[in-house]
């Protein structure tokens, strides 16, 4: 029985994941649990060591099955530590707030997420009615102009490759360019501001927003909605049905791939009125501003828990 106050270890099969006992408990053989003397050791101070300790639980393991290490190689351990219980605790308390604070932050946008799954009521009385995704705006593909002939390249036309496309909403620059030569020799075209770029193989439904004119290669079927008849960001919003519906239909021997034709089939349950998308779309525009902005705090309590320890137990 290990008593409230452990910092659980284990020893296996994944060397040096933690957590700390909020009462007695026991484990099976894959742990090697630390139970701090009283008024010796701090429970969250060691436990805010986990990256030390499972560098050296890494080091030391060995095993012909699986790397193992020790309960004696554990207590052999060396390190720096304050000279007094209170100075532990102090520090531990620190980085307990410091957790916690990045756990707040962690959730808020998967509760914030959530609510991408609720029906939305809008302000409107008029029921939805179903669309093919064709009637509503046109879907392009892309090209690559010949590799071999440089004056098609390193022009001033962006051109986006699927790789470029990540979690971002709005995309402005791409890695590579193509001249207007390059751009006329291949079957890449012009795609114009407010186009959805939406990738059709090598990982289906990755999707971005246009911030200014750009083409793409063929890993794409963006698109390009009909003025006064789709909304650029209520498409995107519903980014998972798309997905979902791209990874469905799509064929392929070499990879799986979805058309232009098959995208433009796609049946849609539409509001009746643009209004009522555009009214959607500055919704969810408004719900992914917040969720970004609470991953970049996020961000920085993770870089900022990293540097403290870094610089305090050197």
């Amino acid at each position: 029985m290990l008593p409230f106050g452990t910092v659980l270890f284990t020893s296996r099969a994944g060397i040096g994941k933690m957590a700390i006992l909020r009462k007695e408990a026991c484990t099976n053989q894959g742990f090697q649990s630390i139970v701090p003397h009283v008024n010796e050791l701090d429970s969250y101070f060691i436990f805010s060591r986990s990256e030390e300790l499972k560098r050296y639980g890494e080091t030391v393991g060995a095993g012909s099955t699986f790397v193992e290490v020790s309960g004696k190689q554990m207590s052999a351990m060396p390190l720096m530590m304050p000279p007094t219980i209170d100075e532990q605790r102090k520090i531990g308390e620190y980085f307990s707030s410091l957790d916690n604070l990045i756990t707040l932050h962690q959730r808020k946008p998967k509760l914030l997420s959530s609510n991408l799954n609720f029906f939305f009521v809008s302000e409107y009385a008029h029921p939805w009615e179903q669309r093919k995704l064709g009637d509503l705006a046109e879907i392009v593909g892309g090209g690559t102009p010949s590799t071999s002939k440089d004056e098609y390249w390193d022009g001033e036309i962006d051109w986006y490759a699927p790789a470029e496309i990540a979690n971002q909403i709005y995309v402005e620059s791409s890695e590579r360019k193509i001249t207007s030569e390059g751009l006329n020799n291949s079957s890449a075209k012009m795609l114009p501001f407010g186009t959805v770029l939406f990738t059709s193989r090598a990982g289906i439904g990755k999707m971005a927003i246009l911030r200014k004119e750009a083409c793409t290669n063929q890993g794409f079927q963006s698109i390009v909605p009909h003025v006064n008849e789709l909304d650029s960001y209520f498409i995107f919003s519903r980014s998972e049905e798309l997905k979902r519906y791209g990874e469905t239909v799509g064929a392929g021997s070499t990879f799986v791939e979805v058309s232009g034709k098959q995208m433009s089939a796609m049946p849609l349950m539409m509001p009746p009125t643009i209004d009522e998308q555009r009214k959607i779309g500055e919704y969810f525009s408004s719900l992914d501003n917040l969720i970004t902005l609470h991953q970049r705090e996020l961000d920085t309590l993770k870089k900022l828990k990293k540097g403290l320890l870094q610089n305090m137990f050197v």
